[in-house]
């Protein structure tokens, strides 16, 4: 299906930035006169067509404004100079009709994502320059006002002001936290930690759009391949996640019809791919205990010793609260609820409402409702979001005498 207008702006907003903070610097003046050069476009494309090369108009615009602006700084002649010099060059015909460097979409992730940000600051950044999202949608997506996400926008962008365009000389080091900050915005989305849907489905269509540029520019980097194809196995299953009017659906009682086959697919090749070039990552794995799920043709048919072998390694990688509470899961589903029960008493680290919500399953599954209820009521104590609180009281309730 050919892109709308909208959908090519948005997929070409990122490389005009990159291209106009890689030549002129000034990442908020540029940001500004690459938003004036997307209104222009919206408001001349439906009527006259789109341009033949769409990033090189954009281009074209948006550093005309951009040396407007710097012109009417007379307090800064030199760079106003420079500008001009810059921009009488590339009107000439020798820059802008070119398609962008490839590094520039990667170049600006790594900008957004410098070391001296903090992580909040980082996905805020990463979400408005390179996912296009405007500050009032950014500011939806973390449930806070406009005027506090513009003010962390505002600080994060003189926090990076100076800082030299391109891609970093370690990056190999830095990648990491540009795939960290994909990995956590893709999960905000796929289960908001608040607020009253369980989804944000722009959020994370937004992380996997990101997450595909990444791996078109490092294809042959195992943990870019393996965070694809996690958030792809992951969010094969969204449809069937919720019910008719939003409710909760574990993964144990999903309709798996209803799970898009051709997002399995090319994820379970990715990963496949991946696992075969080297040693594999905390992504890989992840990757992999999602393919194993999602290749299973019904839930009793899972390979859940599979499963724990790959939670094991897993562990080894991250031995986060989350991972090993998921092991746990994996645990009681090979050797029993009691095993399980007895993994998570040793279990250390605050793993959140999800730690009561397995203790109470476990403890179902063990033939102990009423202490499987409390558990329920406490995890939905913990808990902001509505759809889980919802989901955590209804199996509470069950469970009443």
């Amino acid at each position: 299906m050919p892109d709308t207008i909208e959908d090519l702006l948005r997929r070409c907003a990122p490389q005009v930035l990159g291209a106009l903070v890689r030549r002129y610097g000034h990442f908020d003046a540029a940001e500004d006169a690459v938003q004036e050069a997307l209104l222009a476009a919206a408001g001349q494309w439906p009527a006259a067509g789109v341009p033949d090369n769409p990033r090189g108009w954009l281009i074209r615009v948006a550093s005309r404004k951009l040396t407007d602006a710097l012109r009417s700084e007379e307090a800064r002649r030199a760079r106003e100079e420079r500008a001009v010099a810059l921009s009488s060059r590339e009107m000439s015909g020798s820059g802008e009709d070119r398609a962008p460097r490839e590094d520039d979409t990667l170049s600006l992730l790594f900008l957004c994502c410098h070391p001296d940000l903090t992580p909040p600051a980082q996905i805020a950044l990463t979400l408005r320059a390179v996912g296009g999202l405007t500050t009032a949608e950014t500011a939806r997506a973390h449930l806070v006002p406009e005027a506090t996400m513009a003010q962390r926008i505002s600080r994060a962008k003189q926090k990076v002001r100076g800082v030299r365009f391109g891609r970093p000389d370690n990056w190999q080091e830095r990648l990491p936290a540009v795939l960290h900050i994909l990995y956590l915005i893709f999960n905000e989305g796929y289960t908001a930690t608040s607020g009253g849907s369980l989804q944000r489905r722009d959020l994370a269509g937004e992380a996997i759009r990101l997450t595909r540029e990444v791996h078109r520019l490092l294809p042959d980097v195992g943990e870019v391949s393996g965070l694809l194809a996690l958030m792809l196995l992951t969010d094969a299953r969204r449809e069937a996640r919720t019910g008719p009017h939003g409710e909760l659906v574990p993964l144990d009682e999903q309709d798996r019809d209803r799970w898009d086959k051709a997002a399995v697919e090319e994820g379970v090749a990715l990963i496949t791919r991946a696992l075969s070039t080297g040693p594999a990552g905390p992504y890989q794995v992840r990757a992999a205990i999602a393919a194993v799920h999602d290749e299973a043709p019904s839930a009793e048919a899972t390979d859940w010793q599979e499963i724990l072998g790959l939670y094991d390694v897993l562990v080894r990688l991250v031995p986060g609260p989350v991972e090993r509470l998921n092991r746990v899961v994996a645990v009681a589903m090979v050797d029993g609820p009691y095993a399980g029960l007895a993994e998570l008493d040793v279990l250390e680290g605050a793993a959140g409402h999800r730690q009561d919500a397995v203790r109470g399953h476990l403890l179902e599954r063990a033939g102990k409702p009423e202490a499987a209820r409390a558990a329920y009521e406490s995890a939905a104590a913990q808990t902001l979001s509505l759809p889980e609180q919802r989901y955590l009281h209804t199996r509470a309730a069950q469970l009443r005498p």
